[in-house]
């Protein structure tokens, strides 16, 4: 990038209500201001400038020598066009990019489209077509409906000619919105270029909550054991005293080391022989319910909940489809989360064929919490 960048991240986010500064919230798994420098760095800008506000400047310098680029952080100001004019006495290009640290999600491709029609342009937004039907009003009384296809929603980052910026700032009677209404009420054109969907701000709680939406893991577990001469059959966390049970290390209930699995591999935990294989002899004859008990603890420690579990059961033995109800309730209040139990046999082919055992697959959705 042949420009200067202004990171403006001096907001208090008070409509955020949080008592932090803005760049400071955290979304998912960083804060706003590093979800932004691991863009902008990667951009390279000839200097990068990062205006924070001014009983913080430790904290944001701290977070921006993380990034392997060198960054002058500087205090903003009582206003956001102010916070600019500070951060904009430090810069020696020719021309500057001003970007929010609230638009974090902007993708590169905007950094250079602006810093690339700066070679034409003294002023230039990236923007995007207005969608929505726009009316203008008079207290609560609409006046006419604009012509859509004339309007355009600007983003950021915007890029200047610095001189002619500079010029403006020094000259301005009022406070603008954005650094393009100011030149453009000092005589200047500004070039729109295609902004991005992406390049959403967080203002308000709302926007949070639609950032921080949970990710989501999915993971799929199997199991299979053959019936043994003696006992009782447990599948699912329920007995079937017409059958023996399942040979195995524990219980044999493959049904439950089948959503063990799903949910191991879903959280990034490895599998059930892993985590509860032989060599583990506090678990030789658990229960299925032990074993998921110690599953759902794992997978809470790793920072996930179980959003639901499917189930689908393969053998001929037992008749799964009277009981259906009751393994789903019973399953269900193990996790603390839906689950949903299918059936089906092998149409005479492979091991299962004779009736010798019973096999499950299972399927895990978690959500991250946030």
């Amino acid at each position: 990038m042949k420009s200067a960048l202004i990171l403006v991240a001096a907001g208090k986010g008070e409509r955020l209500g949080l008592g932090i500064p803005k760049a400071l919230v955290q979304i998912s798994e960083a804060t706003i201001l590093e979800h932004a420098l691991s863009v902008i760095t990667n951009l390279k800008p000839i200097q990068l400038i990062i205006v924070a506000p001014e009983d913080h400047l430790e904290v944001f310098q701290e977070i921006a020598s993380r990034f392997d680029v060198s960054a002058q952080v500087v205090a903003g100001g009582a206003t956001r066009q102010q916070s600019v004019k500070n951060g904009l006495a430090l810069v020696t290009t020719p021309t500057v990019l001003v970007h929010d640290a609230a638009r974090c999600f902007t993708p590169a491709v905007v950094f250079e489209a602006v810093d690339a029609a700066l070679i034409q342009a003294k002023s230039v937004v990236p923007g995007l077509p207005v969608t929505d039907t726009i009316k203008q009003l008079e207290g609560d009384t609409v006046l006419k409906t604009l012509d859509r296809s004339t309007l355009v929603a600007v983003q950021t980052p915007q890029g200047f000619e610095v001189a002619s910026l500079r010029k403006a700032l020094d000259e301005a009677t009022a406070d603008f919105t954005d650094e393009a209404g100011l030149m453009e009420s000092a005589g200047h054109t500004t070039k729109v270029v295609r902004g991005s969907a992406k390049a959403l701000k967080v203002t308000t709680p709302e926007d949070l909550q639609q950032f921080n939406r949970p990710s989501q893991r999915v993971g799929i577990g199997t199991d299979a054991h053959q019936f043994s001469d003696s006992g009782e059959l447990v599948l699912g966390l329920l007995t079937w005293p017409e059958l023996p049970k399942l040979e195995g290390h524990s219980d044999g209930d493959s049904v439950a080391h089948a959503v063990v699995d799903a949910l191991l591999t879903a959280a990034g935990l490895g599998d059930i022989g892993s985590n509860f294989g032989v060599d583990r002899p506090e678990f030789k004859g658990a229960s299925g319910e032990v074993f998921l008990n110690e599953t759902l603890r794992m997978v809470s420690e790793a920072g996930f909940s179980v959003s639901n579990v499917s189930v689908q059961i393969v053998g001929d033995k037992p008749k799964v489809g009277p009981r259906r109800a009751e393994l789903e309730k019973r399953l269900s209040e193990a996790l603390n989360a839906p689950v949903s139990v299918a059936a089906t046999t092998t149409d005479g082919l492979g091991f299962l064929s004779d009736a010798r055992g019973v096999a499950a697959v299972a399927t895990a959705l978690l959500a991250r919490r946030s």
